[in-house]
């Protein structure tokens, strides 16, 4: 449940008063710079080559900052994919968009 998760991180940060770093925009910098550790994992490798422990690992970490960051703007974390979801099937239409690995504009 995507609130217990959030609670539980407040819960670890409060304690370790890091809110104070926790800035929208500190968080942001930091949910890329642990997208860019998860990319590390998979550098000159196939995805059967990378290190499934740290792929989990870096994986978590970016949840982390995005579940931050979406509390810190009082997101719902459900509620904002779903939308985007919606918004992504009018983009990529099942009868445009099905086995093709093409951005919506070049359908």
């Amino acid at each position: 449940d995507t609130e217990e998760i959030t609670e539980a991180l407040l819960k670890f940060r409060d304690e370790r008063d890091w809110e104070q770093f926790h800035t929208a925009k500190d968080l942001a910098l930091a949910l890329n710079i642990e997208a860019g550790e998860l990319l590390e994992a998979f550098l000159w490798k196939s995805s059967e080559q990378a290190e499934r422990d740290k792929v989990k690992e870096e994986l978590a970490d970016v949840f982390t900052f995005a579940f931050l960051l979406a509390e810190k703007y009082d997101f719902d974390v459900k509620q904002i994919v779903l939308e985007k979801m919606e918004k992504n099937a009018l983009k990529y239409p099942v009868a445009k968009s099905r086995g093709i690995a093409k951005k919506y504009d070049e359908l």
